[in-house]
């Protein structure tokens, strides 16, 4: 398994956002696959492409049941997916089979057809699949659980935003950050309803299934309130352009759909859009014009 094929992408961001320990991961991972392969009596097929954080292998049982082995990077977003797809338990999630926390690493279903429903060609209708399966996914967390709070993280952001910003020599005017920073110590007191929330829901982590027709994947779990899924969501739906009337028509229909307040889903997405653009100047450089661009059109309104 020295020969292990690892995704140009799952190299590239873990080198980035990891350092050295991404590395050291990378470096280990192809024992890794092969002690997994041997424990659940794997053959593997090439990983498939087009995701960055873990790799993800489809196999094939001894029983011949096809499956898929998944390997991440443990850190605060990975660590307790497991949890979460165990509490699912296959309700409109991919099914785990299987875990090896220590390891980072899922026995998961194999999901076929698995076509993304990014890829659906009736947007509109994209959109209240992806709300439909949300609604049917925030469920109570048991106490106790081992998910880290909306709050928590909430919290931490209120002080570590500003930090962020003054190192990074105030890139954007300082009106959105102050801004971003008030929400964030807002939410960290909300009294909101607490459910199973998931940091990453968008339309391409939904594929395509035989035993329900749309499953979700790959979730980063947390226990907080429902809008709080929604700062990243309405960001994947909004049109590039970010006409500010499409914008507010598309934060209104999310909170129509999900049945939240709109302000609480637009508050959500600003908050996001400026943490993604500190997130992609400090360990990518990269170009976050539209992620500012975002945070401005949805500041207008609040």
């Amino acid at each position: 398994m020295s020969d292990l094929a690892i995704p140009d992408e799952v190299v590239r961001m873990n080198l980035t956002a990891n350092g050295e320990a991404g590395r050291a991961w990378l470096e280990a991972l192809p024992k890794v696959v092969q002690e997994l392969r041997a424990r659940w009596e794997l053959t593997i097929d090439p990983p498939f492409e087009g995701g960055c954080v873990g790799l993800v292998v489809p196999a094939e049982r001894a029983d011949g049941n096809r499956v898929v082995l998944k390997v991440s990077f443990i850190d605060e977003e990975t660590r307790h997916e497991a949890d979460a797809l165990a509490l699912w338990d296959g309700d409109g999630a991919v099914r785990l089979l299987d875990s090896d926390p220590e390891r980072g690493a899922l026995l998961l279903e194999r999901i076929e057809p698995g076509t993304f429903l990014g890829d659906h060609p009736d947007r509109d209708e994209a959109i209240s699949i992806l709300c439909r399966l949300l609604r049917r996914l925030w469920r109570p967390v048991p106490e106790p659980h081992p998910f880290p709070s909306v709050r928590g993280l909430a919290q931490r952001w209120a002080i570590e935003l500003p930090e962020r910003f003054d190192r990074l020599r105030m890139p954007f005017e300082i009106a959105l950050l102050r801004m971003a920073e008030g929400l964030c110590s807002e939410f960290a007191s909300s009294i909101e309803e607490t459910v199973l929330a998931n940091r990453d829901y968008h339309l391409w982590n939904i594929l395509a299934a035989r035993r329900e027709p749309w499953l979700l994947i790959d979730p980063k779990p947390l226990a907080g309130e429902p809008a709080f899924d929604t700062g990243h969501l309405l960001r994947t739906v909004v049109p590039e352009g970010l006409d500010r009337a499409v914008v507010d028509k598309v934060v209104d229909r999310l909170g129509a759909e999900l049945g939240l307040d709109p302000e609480r889903v637009r508050a959500w997405a600003l908050v996001r859009s400026i943490e993604d653009v500190l997130w992609g100047l400090e360990i990518h450089g990269s170009d976050v014009d539209w992620d500012l661009e975002c945070a401005r059109v949805l500041a207008r309104s609040l």
